[in-house]
């Protein structure tokens, strides 16, 4: 990407990475872990970039303002490659997309981090970094469909990509699974056996 009027290199880094990924938000730490940045040097580009109102500190992390889109859009790179799936599956019909990201946004578990996710009209793509940077992990959730994708950052070691895909596809079980959605059900039935005949 060509940086924009004062971008620093550094700061031109830091956006082409988030311009690969595609994040429509992120975190300090998931960017940290990711770009395998020391957290000071990080730290003073996000800064530089917001006050170029290229980003914006919002609860959680940090998204890119309409100027950041236009810099990336008006500046188009080759997007990062694709990660290899580790587990693809159907979703239960009753449950919203909107309901497994709310419960999944920002959360850790175990050794991934949260770093953000991407948004298009047609899916949501949550994403996970390993606490040492070395697997990044896409939950693809589109309409009826989620797809985990692993990318390998440093080295070669499919099993953690796997063990760490395994653990992610737990929590989104368990989301799909919340007593709210049970509950939900329940209320229906019980007022269902509470109708006349």
């Amino acid at each position: 990407m060509v940086p924009g009027p004062g971008v620093s290199d550094k700061d031109s880094g830091i956006l082409n990475l988030i311009g690969e990924e595609e994040l429509t938000s992120f975190t300090f730490e998931g960017l940290k872990r990711r770009a395998g940045a020391h957290p000071e040097t990080l730290s003073r580009s996000l800064d530089r970039l917001e006050g170029l109102s290229i980003l914006e500190r919002v609860d959680g992390g940090y998204r890119l303002t309409a100027k950041g889109q236009e810099l990336l859009h008006t500046n188009p790179l080759s997007r990062s490659r694709s990660g290899v799936p580790l587990v693809r599956t159907l979703l239960p019909p009753s449950v919203p997309i909107r309901e497994i990201f709310a419960n999944l946004k920002g959360r850790w578990f175990g050794t991934l981090r949260w770093l953000g996710y991407s948004e298009t009209p047609s899916e949501v793509v949550l994403k996970w970094v390993t606490a040492d940077g070395k697997v990044q992990l896409d939950a693809r959730l589109s309409e009826g469909e989620l797809t985990i994708e692993g990318r390998l950052l440093q080295g070669e070691d499919k099993v953690a990509a796997i063990r760490a895909s395994h653990q992610l596809m737990a929590h989104i079980s368990s989301a799909t699974t919340k007593p709210r959605f049970r509950r939900t059900l329940l209320f229906d039935l019980s007022r269902r056996s509470m109708m006349p005949n």
